[in-house]
């Protein structure tokens, strides 16, 4: 009797896995015949945070008015921003018929992650001390350990060969190193005796040395197709020129977009590294810093007229000072302004970020864009 029941389980096991298996196969073929784009997963920071801090312990939390006015709904989700991210249009633009899901999000959970998963938290960086002034975030190795477990979760669903596939043929964008510079080695006060003793050079060596098994460890559970994110021109949002008015004017902060650009050349060669050492693995290098400063620079051409405030602001003359909440004021037209809050992009502007990154020359995204990545065959398992 004990063997019968066994087997009838057993059975169902497997068929379990067998439909499964189909429905994925099923999925990858809907999508156009051009693509085989099966998943999308992301890694990041505020930048693309879809409400994984909502559940946290952090004061930096985004889940209130008037944040996310612009959304679909006019709820606040977490997003850092008055509507969709950069990702959020990528996946609209991909196809997607949803936004990627917060990982955190308990309605994250069954065949929903067959199709992508968010894994981005606020305060986020690629050191796990980076961001501790705001509390409890995800920093990349915990990323990574969230990602195992979807991970692991898709193989004893729909078996390794077809997770293997799934895995092979989605896009892991990643987006991490802002604020292992804006809240770790430039944060006010706290970090003058880092920065006394420990010179840029050496702060950036540090990050990609920790960078790169990061990077290698997801090619090993599985991803072929990446998409790496440099660091932005921090030091042009409204909050470093608010702490640094006194001394730069009303300029960009000249020694922290230096600093951004010593990380992103040696994130490029390290990009070229990987491309080389992993087989099969095809990195792209998405820079942020020369769209975000061209938009900047040439902001009327993108129907812009405030390039440096935050629409949402609280306090200083470019509204850099305090978290966009409740008692913040927020501009009549967010569609008018780069910032929306003292670091965050507006709506506006990840609209226009996303359309270079899916379709941009090799100035905005190098060597191919996102479109031309999802449809590459060359990819080895």
């Amino acid at each position: 009797m004990g063997t019968k029941i066994w087997s009838h389980s057993y059975l169902c096991f497997l068929l379990k896995i067998v439909v499964l298996s189909a429905l994925f196969r099923i999925c990858l073929a809907y999508n156009d015949s051009e693509s085989k784009l099966s998943a999308f997963f992301v890694f990041g920071d505020s930048l693309v945070d879809p409400g994984n801090n909502n559940r946290l312990n952090n004061i930096a939390k985004y889940n209130v008015w008037p944040n996310g006015i612009d959304f679909p709904g006019g709820i606040p989700t977490g997003r850092y921003t008055n509507g969709r991210t950069a990702v959020d249009f990528l996946a609209q633009g991909l196809g997607f018929k949803n936004f990627i899901p917060a990982y955190n999000n308990p309605a994250t959970a069954g065949e929903i992650v067959f199709h992508g998963v968010n894994y981005a938290s606020g305060g986020s960086g690629i050191l796990d001390k980076s961001g501790y002034i705001f509390g409890q975030r995800i920093c990349m190795n915990d990323q990574l350990a969230n990602f195992a477990k979807t991970r692991q979760y898709i193989i004893s669903s729909i078996g390794a060969d077809a997770a293997t596939e799934l895995f092979s043929n989605a896009i892991f964008a990643v987006g991490m190193g802002a604020n292992d510079f804006l809240v770790n080695y430039y944060t006010p006060v706290l970090s003058i005796l880092e920065q006394t003793l420990i010179a840029p050079e050496e702060f950036v060596d540090a990050m990609i040395s920790e960078y790169r098994p990061q990077l290698t460890k997801l090619y090993e559970m599985g991803a072929r197709k990446f998409v790496i994110e440099n660091v932005p021109p921090i030091g042009c949002v409204p909050l470093e020129r608010d702490l640094n008015h006194l001394w730069v004017g009303d300029s960009c902060v000249t020694s922290m977009n230096d600093a951004a650009m010593l990380f992103n050349a040696k994130l490029k060669t390290l990009m070229s590294e990987l491309n080389s050492n992993l087989a099969g693995s095809k990195f792209v290098y998405a820079d942020l810093y020369y769209i975000a400063s061209d938009i900047i620079e040439n902001y009327q051409s993108y129907g812009l007229e405030n390039y440096n405030s935050a629409c949402c602001r609280q306090l200083g003359r470019y509204g850099g000072l305090g978290l966009c909440g409740p008692t913040a004021k927020v501009c009549s037209d967010r569609s008018k302004y780069f910032f929306w809050d003292a670091v965050h992009p507006t709506e506006a502007v990840n609209l226009i970020v996303s359309k270079r990154l899916l379709d941009g020359d090799s100035k905005d995204i190098y060597p191919i864009n996102i479109r031309q990545l999802c449809t590459d065959t060359d990819i080895g398992l």
